[in-house]
């Protein structure tokens, strides 16, 4: 009997290349230089603390697998989130240059928190559009660094998530449309109010900021390659929304390991699968509609343009994930021992590597079998509470 009965569609990435060394033109969008610097600054924030990385040796057995290690990000600072990283990351790294420009100054992150600058911080607006979590970062970080917050959210985003960003101080508009059009809206008043726009996502004439937070993301893949002690996954399942933290992963992994990298299989909802659909036709392309899916976090229906950089050539392989894996996947970790406390996008990864190998025609075009060791990241705890009791408590 399988563990999760949902489907996957697959793509072979006839562009990868995996058995090359990471592009040089590449490590000006991501090198583990840049992320040594994020991690020396990030391990300097209060109640900094590496996340755990488990061993899912039960689940691992029972799929027949050699194992599944499995990022648990449901504990990054009290955000519940990777996006903590990122965000606030980027936000910092805007202040310390507006600090430079304006007073000929380096502020460290030791003078940002020390507000040793706040007559030029307190007059900065940052802004994103956002499906709550990055939105909860930027504010977070703009708190604790302490300039103002505006954020756009859309129809979709659940009420838990708009008062989460709001109780870290940020003024959160709602906007009629989806996830892009929420990207568009903040992109517009940004202009007119003068706005620093921190986005997860980059498009023409945006790149620079973007950088900042994937870097900010790799943090977490430091840890996890210094708690692997050695061990190289020969797989690993990222989930995606614009492509931002798979293309971290991706080239972070493939800079560090080279021909020695892991499968890299980018996992989406049926819904909004813009990798996907880019990989398929060569070129990024946006997915229109209501891109509706329970796994709020990847509900975007267009590539962040320097994700697709890295992905095109780096990614493997491309899948979607029927919904109907989400909520059993939550249930399958609330009850593992340890108790892993998963939302909607956290398991995407996981899910798809369990359909994956349950499969036989899919294990045998990604290569799963019993040798395999799996990497996953659970990108997010209980953002939305009331929903994970719903979902993974049937309560």
């Amino acid at each position: 009997m399988s563990i999760l009965a949902a489907t996957l569609t697959h793509l072979a990435n006839n562009e990868a290349y995996h058995d090359l060394p990471y592009p040089p033109e590449m490590h000006d969008i991501a090198n583990l230089d840049k992320s040594r610097e994020a991690y020396d600054e990030i391990s300097c924030w209060p109640g900094y603390a590496p996340t755990p990385l488990y061993q899912l040796d039960a689940i691992a057995s029972e799929i027949g697998v050699a194992g599944i290690v499995y990022k648990d990000e449901s504990q990054r600072f009290h955000l519940k989130s990777f996006k903590a990283l990122g965000g606030a990351f980027a936000v910092a790294r805007q202040l310390q240059q507006r600090i430079l420009a304006e007073t000929g100054e380096t502020a460290s992150i030791e003078d940002l928190l020390g507000k040793k600058h706040d007559a030029v911080v307190k007059n900065i607006v940052i802004s994103c559009g956002t499906d709550g979590n990055h939105g909860r970062s930027v504010a977070w970080g703009c708190q604790m660094f302490g300039c103002d917050c505006v954020i756009y959210i859309h129809r979709d985003v659940s009420a838990g998530r708009k008062q989460a960003m709001e109780e870290f101080g940020a003024n959160v508009i709602r906007v009629d449309g989806n996830y892009d059009d929420s990207v568009k809206q903040a992109d517009m008043d940004a202009s007119s109010h003068g706005r620093i726009i921190v986005s997860d996502t980059s498009y023409p004439g945006y790149m620079d900021i973007p950088r900042d937070v994937a870097i900010g993301y790799t943090v977490m893949l430091l840890e996890a390659v210094e708690q692997m002690q050695g061990a190289v996954p020969s797989h690993v399942f990222i989930q995606a929304g614009v492509g931002g933290l798979a293309a971290s992963v991706c080239a972070y992994f493939w800079e560090l390991w080279g021909d020695r990298r892991p499968r890299f299989i980018v996992v989406e909802p049926e819904q909004a699968n813009c990798l996907q659909q880019s990989a398929a036709s060569g070129k990024p392309v946006a997915v229109e509609g209501e891109l509706e899916t329970l796994m709020a976090g990847l509900s975007c229906g267009e590539v962040s343009l320097l994700a697709w950089e890295i992905l095109e050539h780096g990614a493997d392989d491309f899948v979607t994930l029927s919904e109907d894996a989400v909520a059993p996947c939550m249930r399958l970790l609330a009850n593992n021992d340890p108790v892993i406390e998963a939302g909607e996008s956290a398991v995407a990864g996981l899910a798809a590597a369990i359909v994956a190998r349950e499969n036989p025609d899919m294990a045998l075009q990604l290569g799963l079998d019993e040798s395999s060791l799996v990497f996953v990241i659970g990108t997010e705890g209980a953002t939305d509470p009331e929903l994970y009791r719903q979902l993974a408590k049937n309560q």
